[in-house]
């Protein structure tokens, strides 16, 4: 178990140093106010998603990269892996519909990206717009039940102990189901190239925060 769990600050210093760079360097580069990055390395702040999708554009990085601590040295060439996840050891994402908890971020380019989540959205006006991003994924219902919006079938709903597969490029949506307060489900979900998580990102709106 990893005692220090990775944080939004710690990555974006350890990118930093990475690229050898000043606080004023990445401003410059990824277009973040100066006393906004040096918040978020001292974990002050946090950034929402579309200002990680903008630091992932300027620095040409994967989003993956800003959930994950870089590796040191060269990528050691592997022909399997094991990881344990905790939610303890998770990257916390924090929406006003979710609370994501990123699992086995110590992995890099994966293609299969796991997450426990906790769902509180109980309406599509109070979700918002469906969301879509590439490959597939499967959401296993823990406690609780969910109703599933998508976009080319009627809404479903899921009970503890049930699970839904779904196309994530069809529009989709999780809400709590009619007598629940919250839900949490385990989701995985993949794709078949190693930018997964850039796209994984679109889940979870312009207002996510990360820890």
């Amino acid at each position: 178990m990893n005692d220090n769990p990775p944080n939004l600050g710690t990555i974006m210093r350890a990118l930093r140093d990475r690229f050898g760079w000043t606080l004023k360097d990445m401003s410059k580069h990824s277009g973040i106010p100066f006393s906004t990055l040096s918040k978020v390395e001292n974990g002050r702040l946090t950034l929402s998603y579309d200002k990680l999708q903008q630091v992932s554009q300027r620095l040409k990085i994967p989003m993956s990269e800003l959930f994950a601590m870089p590796s040191e040295g060269r990528e050691a060439q592997v022909t399997g892996r094991r990881s344990i996840g905790r939610t303890s050891d998770a990257v916390r994402v924090t929406t006003p519909n979710y609370d994501y908890y990123y699992l086995n971020t110590e992995l890099r380019r994966k293609r299969m990206i796991p997450i426990i989540t906790k769902i509180r959205a109980k309406s599509l006006e109070e979700f918002g717009e469906l969301v879509r991003h590439k490959g597939e994924e499967v959401v296993y219902v823990i406690t609780g039940s969910i109703e599933v919006h998508t976009e080319f079938y009627d809404p479903v709903v899921i009970k503890e102990g049930e699970l839904i597969y779904i196309d994530s490029s069809m529009g989709h949506a999780y809400l709590v189901a009619e007598g629940c307060e919250e839900a949490i489900t385990l989701g995985v979900c993949s794709a078949d190239d190693e930018a997964l998580a850039q796209d994984l990102m679109s889940l979870l709106g312009e207002s996510a925060a990360v820890s």
